[in-house]
């Protein structure tokens, strides 16, 4: 047999076995029946998702949606009662991190995270993100003519800006993400200048956004890239640009260790991190993880927040914050 056809003939082999295999592993999924997801995504979000898959595989999946910190204490009080409730938990980064130091999440392979970029898996490999949030400059395109949209952060320390933009009042753990990225003594110097300039400071990226797109305001330095995309598909007068550095936060997908489905849990990780599902958090306007799905909302240099901020440094960052932007009082932790 020439060297050719025998090499062909070991790829079709390698590629049967890798079948058969795969159709094993979905036989043990369809024979648990079902899988339970605990998640901080919009139900808008989840319920496509969640629907795709049972309709692929034919498993029931058991949705429970609350905030990141709403779903690390249930998983958490749960683990500590002896409960086997949750299969796979889809949250913010500083929460699912709580879960990973908690060890109560269990390292886990999928041939769909090679799509994912190495530099935003954390070190730890316990967790793989899965959407991202991407923080971006909005501005109101009546507002703001073509010729005067700030390409830096130090653009907007210029007198015309004064009391046109705003911050969100929860935006901490970016805050921090970006001084640090400055260099700190640079990056306070920076936002004690920003603070001069009288921003308006506003609870809820929402909330912010919609008010640049009303004209309100003119600016928001900290947007959420997803947020400003529907106002755009809606039609609103409203564009965004990354200011760099530019920083996102993850959501990541991680395995229950104690997942009393745990066939079903692995498949639907990978229907979540595949293709397929990538696209569907794509067309639902949330930025996929995977560069194996093309989206007009990630094509830009950044990096994700270190959940560390969060977790470890809170006071710090949350005091100086505070200090520059809210009058001393306390701020939130945000979703």
């Amino acid at each position: 047999m020439h060297s050719f056809a025998f090499a062909i003939l070991s790829i079709v082999a390698i590629t049967a076995r890798a079948a058969d295999r795969d159709a094993v592993f979905v036989d043990k999924a369809r024979t648990e029946g079902s899988v339970t997801l605990y998640t901080s995504m919009q139900v808008v979000d989840s319920r496509p998702l969640s629907e795709a898959f049972e309709k692929k595989y034919g498993i029931k999946v058991n949705l429970w949606r609350a905030s990141g910190e709403k779903v690390a204490q249930r998983m958490l009080a749960e683990a500590r009662a002896g409960r086997r409730e949750v299969d796979v938990v889809e949250t913010d980064g500083a929460q699912i991190e709580i879960l990973h130091r908690e060890k109560q999440l269990a390292a886990f392979e999928s041939p769909s995270i090679r799509d994912v970029p190495p530099e935003i898996l954390p070190a730890h490999r316990g967790y793989v993100p899965s959407r991202l949030t991407l923080y971006v400059m909005a501005y109101n395109t009546q507002r703001v003519a073509p010729a005067d949209v700030p390409r830096a952060y130090e653009d907007l320390l210029a007198p015309r800006w004064a009391g046109r933009f705003a911050v969100e009042a929860d935006d901490v753990a970016w805050f921090a993400a970006v001084v640090k990225a400055m260099g700190e003594a640079n990056g306070l110097a920076y936002f004690r200048k920003l603070a001069a300039m009288r921003p308006s400071v506003r609870s809820g990226h929402t909330l912010m956004a919609e008010l640049v797109a009303a004209g309100e305001i003119d600016v928001a330095l900290d947007a959420h890239v997803q947020g400003v995309a529907r106002l755009i598909e809606r039609g609103a007068p409203i564009a965004w640009k990354p200011l760099q550095p530019a920083f996102g936060q993850p959501s990541s997908v991680g395995l229950a260790r104690r997942a009393a489905h745990p066939n079903a849990a692995l498949l639907f990780i990978d229907f979540l991190l595949s293709r397929e599902g990538q696209e569907i958090l794509r067309d639902h306007q949330r930025v996929p993880s995977s560069r194996a799905v093309a989206s007009p909302l990630n094509r830009f240099d950044y990096r994700l927040i270190d959940p560390a901020i969060t977790l470890d440094e809170w006071d710090k960052w949350s005091g100086l914050w505070s200090a520059l932007f809210l009058g001393g009082k306390p701020p939130g932790k945000g979703e």
